[in-house]
């Protein structure tokens, strides 16, 4: 393909995306195939002469297409938001066309020092400590990861390494280490997200999954037990793993209280989970979660769920990067930079697991110019506006409650009536039947043994009516399975008698 069929090609892709954003609603958000669907209808190897780009946006159509889950579409509820924005896919088409690895400094110089600049703007805008910010004094700053379970396993690996070092005050090195290992222990709430606690079995050390309130919320009291009890075990507790925005229902450990704890171990590192909730800290009247940051070591949240940014790209901070850089730095001869090492050029392959990195500093730069702080903020409130909208209409109808305070774009809601059997059955059975008949598309999760449904605000499209027509959708099931339901009752006491 050369220039002049690149812009033929581009232009028509270009059409195409605009085209399916357009019609997304007409589009089953998830898709009816089967697994191993594709196999049959493509070739069993690659082509020994090259197919037309015509042919292959048909097949797009044809094959691609129908396994799509649609994750932008304004009837898709499940999960978290995954970001979209034509901001930011602008960002990808440059990032694919410069097509550098910025794992050096000297590897892309403009690569790694937007990163550094990006940060620090987005650290503003959510209105972080200054002790993150590159551009203050001490050791602090920020890196993009792929993900914010990446985020969780470096901090993490950083806060073992950081712990053994201490404990290894001999200087006796990998030997004494390994000692010390099986003293380690971490925490987390029972409701954080599944990748945290498998962050520490791939750092092959203990993680306490702690009970959480009424609210699903970790306290303060309850890690204080929890470590002055592992403390007289013998037990070397090194990392505290706090979630803001809990995947299950949004919950809010209290960060405050976490902190007041940590205060007295100044040795154990505090890493911060808010993957989804912390672009709302873009609104400084959702900042009150985030009350005691102050003591945290790291911070991370996805741009890529809900601030308009395409996947990957998750933003971390972390208080002293040099602790980062000493758990992953391996330095062979021909990576060495032969600039001097300073804040502005960081090798920031040694701030992550992987060695190679993509420009995705671009994609924040293009979102944060193009949409600026106010334009994030009005997307972020008007989402949050459509969950209390809903959350209104199913506190309308009786039949249903909702199950956690509604304080971001999620509402968990569960059918209360209790005449019709298990409770949790009719629940399982009223997701199961809502999502068979494909209009929408939402995700069941279960906490302190109830079942329940949650309901995402996921789409940057998603308006009013989407809202309503859910709603209705839901109702229009429940009456289905309430009814269903009744007959079985009514046919098992017939039987009886």
């Amino acid at each position: 393909m050369d220039s002049n069929e690149f812009r033929t090609a581009a232009h028509r892709l270009i059409d195409y995306t605009i085209n399916y954003n357009d019609t997304i609603r007409d589009r089953r958000p998830m898709p009816e195939v089967e697994p191993g669907y594709m196999r049959p209808l493509l070739p069993s190897s690659a082509p020994e002469t090259p197919d037309s780009f015509d042919e292959i946006m048909a097949d797009v159509e044809k094959i691609i297409m129908p396994g799509m889950t649609h994750w932008n579409s304004p009837n898709f509820h499940a999960y978290y938001p995954l970001g979209s924005s034509y901001t930011s896919n602008l960002a990808d088409i440059l990032i694919g066309a410069l097509n550098c690895v910025g794992f050096t400094w000297t590897s892309s110089p403009a690569c790694t020092e937007l990163e550094v600049i990006m940060m620090d703007w987005l650290a503003k805008l959510l209105g972080l400590p200054s002790h993150f910010l590159s551009s203050e004094e001490g050791p602090g700053g920020g890196v993009i990861q792929g993900t914010a379970s990446e985020a969780t396993i470096v901090a993490v690996l950083a806060a073992k390494e950081r712990t053994l070092r201490r404990l290894d005050d001999n200087g006796s090195g990998t030997h004494n280490k390994h000692q010390n290992m099986h003293r380690l222990v971490s925490y987390t709430s029972e409701e954080s997200h599944c990748n945290v606690v498998r962050s520490s079995l791939i750092a092959s050390v203990l993680m306490r999954s702690l009970p959480v309130d009424d609210k699903f919320a970790l306290r303060g009291s309850t890690l204080k037990d929890a470590i002055e009890q592992d403390l007289k075990d013998g037990l070397v507790p090194f990392a505290v793993v706090a979630t803001l925005g809990t995947t299950q229902t949004c919950a809010f450990d209290n960060l405050q209280e976490i902190s007041d704890v940590l205060s007295k171990h100044p040795d154990i590192w505090l890493h911060v989970d808010a993957a989804y909730a912390g672009a709302a800290y873009v609104c400084e009247e959702h900042r009150g979660t985030m009350k005691g940051i102050e003591r945290a070591d790291s911070f991370s949240f996805n741009p890529h769920k809900w601030l308009l940014v395409t996947f990957d790209c998750s933003a971390m901070w972390i208080r002293n990067t040099g602790e980062v850089v000493n758990a992953f730095m391996v330095d062979p001869l021909y990576f060495r930079p032969e600039h001097h090492m300073n804040k502005d050029a960081p090798d920031y392959r040694h701030w992550q697991m992987a060695t190679s990195r993509k420009f995705r500093s671009l994609k924040l730069w293009f979102v944060m110019r193009l949409h600026g702080k106010r334009g994030l903020q009005e997307h972020i409130r008007r989402q949050i506006g459509l969950a209390k909208e809903f959350e209104e209409l199913v506190r309308s109808d009786q039949r249903f409650e909702v199950v956690a305070p509604v304080t971001m774009g999620l509402v968990c809601i569960r059918l209360k009536v209790t005449d019709h059997g298990d409770l949790n059955d009719l629940n399982d059975r009223l997701h199961k039947q809502i999502n068979a008949t494909g209009a929408i598309h939402l995700l069941p999760s279960q906490s302190a043994g109830l079942s329940y449904i949650r309901v995402g605000v996921g789409s940057r499209f998603t308006e009013s009516s989407d809202m309503i027509f859910a709603w209705k959708e839901i109702q229009k099931q429940a009456t289905a399975v309430l009814m269903a339901a009744a007959e079985e009752q009514a046919e098992k006491l017939t039987k009886a008698e």
